[in-house]
């Protein structure tokens, strides 16, 4: 497996335990549709959350407007609109940016809510 994927496992992993840290069910990991990943797809009692993790090294560190371009932010809502209606779910859809940034054993996470307002 290739460095990049190393690094972008571990910060989803990081995400994961910060996410249920907060209070949040981990329903998915990975979904995949067609051209779509997403990384994690989490809920609380009132929204259904469709969260993209980004994870960097202190040495790589790369705007999120050069990662989360139109293109890929109509995929994810594509997919994400397809995952509500296929399981039926009846809660607000968000989508939020968790970075992850690692400094050897030591990192920091951004937990941006309802992060596509932003951009």
């Amino acid at each position: 497996m290739a460095i990049h994927n190393d690094i972008g496992k571990k910060g989803e992993e990081i995400a994961k335990a910060y996410l249920v840290s907060k209070g949040y069910e981990i329903l998915e990991t990975n979904y995949h549709l067609r051209k779509a990943e997403i990384d994690l797809i989490v809920t609380n009692e009132v929204h259904l959350v469709v969260v993209e993790v980004k994870t960097r090294s202190q040495s790589f560190l790369k705007s999120l407007q050069h990662t989360m371009t139109p293109s890929k932010i109509n995929l994810l809502i594509r997919a994400a609109n397809y995952y509500v209606q296929s399981h039926q779910i009846h809660k607000e859809v968000r989508f939020d940016i968790i970075t992850v940034i690692l400094r050897g054993e030591q990192y920091e996470i951004d937990h941006m809510i309802d992060a596509f307002y932003h951009f």
